[in-house]
C-alpha cells in the first residue's frame, strides 16, 4: 500500500530535477559568460536580440518567459554596456522598443563558441538533446495554454 505522502517525496517530483538541472547548467554557462561580462539572463536576451534585431519589451519578455520587472534591469545593464538601446515607440509611447546596436552585433562573434562548449558539458546524444528540448518546449507551451 502506498503511503499517502509519497507524492510529497522529493524523489517523486518532476519539478526538482528540472530545477536542479537548470541551476547546474546555468552555473556551467558562467565560465563562458564571465569572459563576455554577461549574466545568463543577459545572454538569453542577447540571443533573442541577435535573431530579431528589434522588438518591444513585451515581445521580448514573452519569448523569454520573463516579466517586465525582471527584464527592465537586465535591459538597462545591456544598454549601459552599449549592446542595446531602448526607445519609446513613435506610434505608441507606452511601448518600449529594444534595438540591437553595432556593438551588440559584434558581441555575437565572441559568443559563437558558447553552445559548442556547453554541449561538451552534457553527456547526451544529439537525438536525446532533440528529444529533451522537444519535451521541455511542449511543457512550456502547455503551461502557456493553462493561463
Amino acid at each position: 500500500m502506498a503511503d499517502k505522502y509519497d507524492s510529497l517525496k522529493l524523489e517523486n517530483q518532476l519539478c526538482f530535477p528540472l530545477y536542479a538541472c537548470s541551476k547546474e547548467i546555468v552555473r556551467r554557462y558562467k565560465t563562458y559568460l564571465d569572459k563576455l561580462d554577461l549574466t545568463y539572463t543577459q545572454y538569453i536576451v542577447m540571443m533573442v536580440m541577435w535573431e530579431e534585431k528589434e522588438l518591444n519589451v513585451k515581445e521580448l519578455g514573452d519569448k523569454l518567459f520573463l516579466d517586465s520587472g525582471t527584464l527592465t534591469p537586465v535591459l538597462k545593464k545591456l544598454e549601459a554596456k552599449g549592446y542595446v538601446t531602448r526607445e519609446r515607440s513613435k506610434i505608441d509611447e507606452r511601448t518600449l522598443i529594444v534595438t540591437l546596436t553595432e556593438s551588440g552585433k559584434k558581441l555575437r562573434e565572441s559568443a559563437v563558441g558558447i553552445p559548442v562548449g556547453m554541449r561538451g558539458c552534457l553527456k547526451l546524444s544529439d537525438e536525446e538533446m532533440i528529444q529533451l528540448r522537444t519535451m521541455l518546449g511542449k511543457i512550456l507551451s502547455d503551461m502557456g495554454d493553462l493561463e
